[in-house]
């Protein structure tokens, strides 16, 4: 698959995610292309998409596949969309790579 849901940017990088409140487990769940070829990182959380709560855990889910502080993910787009936009700042490169050994299959 060539075509990965983040990017670098100058202080990190930014990653499409497609959220499934009440998934049953937090969890990343792979990669997804979408019919409009969109690739998404599908994160599933256990929390209800009420008041944040499904925001709020999948920004931990990320934070924690990643070994990173809550403050260094955030929501950048898409609070109350499905397909929702994260910044996560650091080291981009390293992160890309650590998404990439998270999602192989």
């Amino acid at each position: 698959m060539d075509a990965r849901p983040w990017r670098a940017t100058a202080g990190g990088i930014e990653v499409r995610v497609r959220a499934t409140p009440r998934g049953g487990r937090d969890a990343l769940d792979g990669i997804e292309t979408r019919d409009d070829g969109l690739p998404v990182l599908k994160v599933r959380v256990r929390a209800a998409p009420e008041d944040g709560a499904a925001n709020a855990a999948i920004r931990d889910v990320l934070r924690r596949a990643l070994g990173l502080p809550a403050s260094a993910v955030t929501l950048a787009a898409g609070a109350t969309a499905r397909i929702k936009l994260f910044r996560i700042t650091g080291d981009g490169p390293a992160l890309a790579r650590r998404l990439e050994t998270l999602t192989d299959p």
